[in-house]
């Protein structure tokens, strides 16, 4: 079970990659649009997510506000893709909130870490 823990916490880990090279890949570029790099980084980070959750759950007791938080940050940042992944741009204001949002959800990842008594 520890290695599958191990192998869906590395897709997880490859799909903010993506998501987060897919938006940092037109910092500098106009106009901003939704990428199929972004879309594949954030559908396999948040799927993995899920299945990592489950495999969690089975071995133990993770922190399930964090494991919240980042469901509710992962999930806005796919469904954000999702629905403009068709247009032919994205405003200023889109592409700034998904990369906060990437970096958000990254930071929860390393910075919340469980409390050690």
């Amino acid at each position: 079970m520890e290695t599958l823990r191990l192998v869906l916490l590395f897709v997880h880990i490859l799909g903010y990659a993506a998501l987060l090279g897919g938006l940092l890949v037109q910092l500098r570029t106009e106009p901003k649009v939704v990428n199929s790099l972004m879309r594949d980084g954030a559908g396999t980070a948040f799927l993995a997510g899920l299945l990592l959750v489950g495999v969690l759950e089975s071995i133990g007791s993770p922190d399930h506000a964090k494991i919240g938080v980042k469901f509710a940050i992962g999930l806005v940042i796919l469904v954000l893709v999702m629905v403009n992944m068709r247009k032919p741009s994205i405003p200023q204001g889109l592409y700034v909130g998904l990369l906060v949002l990437t970096l958000a959800n990254i930071a929860v990842a390393v910075f919340w870490s469980p409390v050690h008594s």
